[in-house]
């Protein structure tokens, strides 16, 4: 069961599809500067609404804590990916295996974005099959420094506000598979 306080700091999404291989969630994150639930630790993370690969593929959120998760709290900004239960899971391909990137957009024309990604480890169980509602996050617990967003003037706040994007490569061949293809 989620708890409804954790979801309840606006969030506005934008869904872009460039191609059918590719998966790109844009967050729009808002009170950033003044967010002293976060500071305070009453609301240590923020999920995104759900969203989808494909009308029947998978179903995914992420989970931000603005404040930093475990090692990185107090130090670091923390985004992860967390795998969701749907009608569809039984036909999908698990575990779940493709590269997931997160942007932290530069809101200035100079675009020096932060982006970060990271491959699941398919072992993990926050990448098998769904069994309940959510699976564990997983993702970069450590994607920028607090003090880099703390800043005045920085290049990631605007008008309190950050943006973030989540993108699923569902073109890049897991290495396994690749190293499974040239061994044949």
């Amino acid at each position: 069961m989620i708890d409804q306080s954790l979801v309840s700091f606006p969030i506005t999404i934008t869904t872009n599809r460039e191609t059918n291989e590719n998966l790109q969630q844009l967050y729009e994150t808002t009170n950033i500067l003044l967010n002293a639930d976060a500071q305070s630790e009453r609301q240590t993370s923020i999920y995104s609404p759900p969203f989808h690969s494909s009308p029947t593929g998978y179903k995914m959120r992420a989970r931000f804590y603005l404040n930093g998760d475990e090692n990185a709290r107090r130090t670091h900004i923390s985004l992860f990916f967390i795998l969701m239960r749907r009608e569809y899971n039984a036909i999908l391909r698990f575990p779940f295996n493709y590269k997931v990137i997160f942007c932290l957009y530069d809101q200035t024309p100079t675009e020096q974005h932060i982006i970060d990604s990271f491959r699941p480890d398919i072992k993990s169980n926050s990448f098998q099959r769904p069994r309940c509602e959510m699976n564990i996050a997983s993702g970069i617990p450590k994607l920028c420094p607090l003090s880099t967003i703390q800043q005045e003037g920085n290049p990631y706040v605007r008008d309190d506000t950050i943006f973030i994007k989540i993108m699923v490569d569902f073109v890049d061949i897991p290495k396994t598979l690749l190293s499974i293809c040239i061994k044949s």
